[in-house]
């Protein structure tokens, strides 16, 4: 067992960091500083990202759920500070196939939900804006087909998007990521942070 996972009470597997970094956790509740100039984004043009490079840097913690449909939601709330910081809910396969749904400050300096999707490149979808600093996220796999979902009172739910990583699929692992691509880290917190085993009713209402 690694003495560094993030053991979290509704969560049936541990949360393992991609590098050695400082995740505080209390059972419901995981707080973490992005690591500066940080972000996993592949610049869909092969050239350069939103940070002028693509960058493969941020930290984050994943785990294996187990087989079949599940939902893994979390309350985030995101110290905004620079442009795209952001925490995110993150699911990744390997270096080429990974996605995010982000809370993410906007060029505007306006808390925004955001998703990324990379199958080789990444992809770049706004959402909608937030009022506020918080906001309820939720990833749900079904037969293969990933969707991303986000709320602004943890009970209605706004449909962002839905995708598949194609034959990689059944090997992704789940968790959170944090990022600061322009700015030199964010105060992140993930509270509430739930995995379900249910499959939604439909994956693009609000259910």
């Amino acid at each position: 067992m690694n003495h560094n996972a993030v053991q979290l009470v509704e969560v049936p597997f541990p949360l393992i960091p991609n590098e050695d970094w400082s995740w505080q956790h209390d059972g419901a509740s995981v707080t973490v500083t992005a690591k500066p100039h940080s972000d996993f984004f592949i610049d869909p043009s092969g050239e350069g990202g939103v940070a002028a490079e693509s960058l493969m840097n941020a930290v984050a913690v994943l785990g294996d759920p187990p087989t079949g449909d599940f939902t893994f939601s979390a309350r985030v709330g995101v110290d905004f500070r620079d442009t795209f910081d952001a925490g995110t809910l993150f699911l990744w396969a390997d270096e080429t196939h990974w996605a995010k749904l982000c809370f993410e400050f906007s060029p505007d300096r306006t808390p925004m939900v955001v998703s990324v999707v990379t199958r080789g490149l990444s992809d770049d979808a706004n959402g909608f804006d937030v009022d506020g600093r918080e906001v309820w996220l939720r990833v749900a796999r079904q037969s293969g087909v990933w969707a991303f979902h986000a709320s602004v009172d943890g009970e209605r739910w706004n449909f962002v998007r839905a995708f598949s990583f194609g034959p990689v699929s059944s090997d992704v692992r789940v968790g959170l990521e944090v990022q600061s691509p322009t700015g030199e880290g964010c105060d992140v917190t993930f509270s509430d942070v739930t995995f379900r085993s249910v499959a939604l009713a439909d994956l693009r209402d609000g259910s």
